[in-house]
């Protein structure tokens, strides 16, 4: 499990500290981008560099906890509400939205762990857990294609964080390449278009160029 989950209890003045810092990486890695330097996140949080060194052993540990943060707030209340939901595969389908969206958001912390997203299997399980709970309900609705394992979701999770990286922070991009992958994992294809279609940003389109 990452180290970014588990934490011993803090002291109340310490949690404030760790909560205003996490707040401030946010802030900071939205505005300034993932080589955002530690002391500018510290200035921000209104806290010295010792304090942030003394919660977060390095800038990965840091960017970890926050993308930990916003996957308990705006991921885990949708998850409940999936749970809840009789139909599974809508529940699926809108965590899905939930995590795109939080992804889209917070696109410069993912950044700053390229080419190590190994990482974020440790603030992943317990959302893949229930990912798998939605799976194995909507295969026995008959929505949820039947030879579907959660190896795959985890391989398609992963393609849709991977669209991330092709668009523009913020953007609503996401939400073609997701309607794509529902067509692939419903048993019915829906009848409705796809979202509108977005360009990849300037930079992306040197060479051959993409309509």
């Amino acid at each position: 499990m990452s180290i970014a989950v588990v934490r011993k209890p803090l002291r109340a003045d310490a949690a404030r500290n760790v909560d205003k810092i996490i707040l401030a990486a946010r802030q900071c890695f939205r505005e300034h981008g993932p080589e955002v330097p530690l002391q500018t996140i510290a200035l921000t949080a209104g806290v010295g560099p010792a304090t942030l060194f003394r919660n977060f052993a390095d800038k990965e540990e840091l960017v970890l906890a926050a993308l930990n943060r916003q996957l308990r707030e705006s991921v885990d209340p949708v998850m409940a509400d999936a749970l809840a939901d009789i139909d599974a595969t809508a529940g699926l389908l809108r965590v899905l939205e939930a995590i795109m969206a939080a992804a889209s958001a917070d696109a410069n912390l993912l950044g700053a762990v390229a080419g190590r997203r190994e990482l974020l299997t440790g603030i992943t399980g317990s959302l893949m857990d229930s990912m798998s709970v939605l799976l194995g309900r909507g295969q026995g609705q008959g929505t949820l294609r039947a030879d579907i394992s959660m190896t795959d979701m985890f391989r398609l999770l992963a393609m849709l964080i991977g669209v991330v990286d092709t668009m523009e922070p913020g953007s609503d991009a996401w939400r073609r390449p997701l309607a794509l992958i529902e067509d692939a994992i419903r048993t019915e294809r829906p009848h409705r278009p796809l979202p509108a279609h977005v360009p990849l940003p300037a930079p992306q389109l040197q060479g051959p160029q993409f309509t």
